[in-house]
C-alpha cells in the first residue's frame, strides 16, 4: 500500500540534500507522517595498533566529528518542518549501510533521497550511495536527479502517474502502489510496458509484422489481470526498445509527476527485463522515481 507514515531522509548537508528533504516534507505533510533525517559519520582511519590508538588524537578526532555533525543536522532545515514530528540521528559507519539499518530499523516505509547527475553528463552517473541503497533497501526508495523540483508550496500535488511494468513478478506490487497513489491524489495513472526490440527484428531479419501486435495483446491482457487485482485503472502504453528509454519518453511526453518501478524480483525471461534497467531509469527520468 502507497501510505507513508515513517519517511526517512538521508542527508549529508549539499543544496540536493536539501531539496530532497523539502520533497520529502511535503509528502510526510499530506501523509501526516514522521520524517527521520539522517547523517552519517564516515569512521576515522588511524594506523597502528590498537593499544596506540588508545592514547592517540584519533578517538578525540572522532567524538570532535560526530558533534560537529550533530549541531550540523539540528540546524538543517530547522524552521521549515513546522508542526511535523522530526527526528534527527547521527550515526557512524558506511552511508549506504547505515541508512539501510536505519530505514529497517525505523520501520521506514519509504527513504527520500537524490542521486547524482545533473547536466549533459547526468546519465552516466548514479552515486554509489544511492546505488546500494537501491539494491538494499526493503522499502520503497524515491530518488533521482529532479528531487531539486521540491513543490514550491511545500505540499505535493501529484497529477499523472507512470508505472513501469515488466510483467515480471514485481509488476503486481507496482500496479498496487501506483493504483494506491492515484486514488490517493486523484492522478491520472499510465501503465507503460517496452517489448523488446527483438520482437521486431534480430540481426537484420524482421520478424512477421502481425508479431508484434499480437505480443503487445498478450501482454495487455497479462496487465489488465495485474490492474484487475491491484485495484488500478488507467491507460496501457506499448513502446518498442529499452525500458529506460522507453519510460523516460513517456514519462515525459505525459508531464508525469513520479515514475513508478519494481526494483527486488527475479527475471522472467524476455520480459523481466526492467530490473536490470532500474539504475538506467533513475538516471533517465524526468522526474523522481519511486523504486517498489
Amino acid at each position: 500500500m502507497a501510505s507513508l507514515s515513517r519517511i526517512l531522509v538521508p542527508v549529508e548537508f549539499s543544496p540536493r540534500c536539501e531539496m530532497a528533504a523539502r520533497h520529502a516534507k511535503a509528502l510526510a505533510a499530506h501523509y501526516h507522517a514522521q520524517i527521520t533525517l539522517l547523517h552519517v559519520v564516515t569512521p576515522v582511519v588511524a594506523y597502528g595498533a590498537p593499544e596506540a590508538l588508545a592514547y592517540s588524537a584519533a578517538l578525540d578526532v572522532a567524538e570532535d566529528r560526530v558533534a560537529l555533525a550533530k549541531a550540523h543536522l539540528d540546524s538543517f532545515l530547522a524552521d521549515e518542518f513546522g508542526a511535523l514530528t522530526v527526528e534527527r540521528v547521527v550515526r557512524q559507519g558506511d552511508p549506504a549501510q547505515e541508512i539501510v539499518d536505519c530505514a529497517a530499523e525505523r520501520q521506514s516505509d519509504a527513504i527520500v533521497m537524490p542521486t547524482h547527475g545533473y547536466g549533459p553528463f547526468r546519465r552516466f552517473l548514479l552515486g554509489s550511495v544511492t546505488a546500494k541503497v537501491l539494491h538494499d533497501a526493503t522499502c520503497v526508495v524515491w530518488t533521482g536527479p529532479h528531487l531539486e523540483k521540491a513543490p514550491a508550496a511545500g505540499e505535493t500535488n501529484l497529477r499523472q502517474i507512470v508505472c513501469g511494468v515488466d510483467l515480471g513478478v514485481e509488476s503486481a506490487t507496482v500496479l498496487q502502489w501506483g493504483g494506491d497513489l492515484a486514488r490517493e491524489f486523484g492522478a491520472k495513472l499510465t501503465v507503460v510496458h517496452a517489448i523488446p526490440e527483438s520482437t521486431v527484428h534480430l540481426e537484420g531479419v524482421y520478424f512477421e509484422p502481425n508479431l508484434r501486435a499480437q505480443v503487445a495483446d498478450a501482454a495487455r491482457v497479462r496487465i489488465e489481470g495485474l490492474m484487475t487485482g491491484a485495484r488500478a485503472q488507467g491507460e496501457i502504453v506499448f513502446a518498442v526498445g529499452d525500458p529506460a528509454d522507453a519510460l523516460a519518453l513517456a514519462a515525459s511526453q505525459l508531464h508525469a509527476d513520479v515514475v513508478v518501478i519494481g526494483r527486488k524480483g527475479h527475471h522472467s525471461g524476455v520480459l523481466g527485463r526492467l530490473r536490470t534497467h532500474s539504475y538506467s531509469i533513475v538516471r533517465e527520468a524526468p522526474c523522481p522515481v519511486a523504486a517498489v
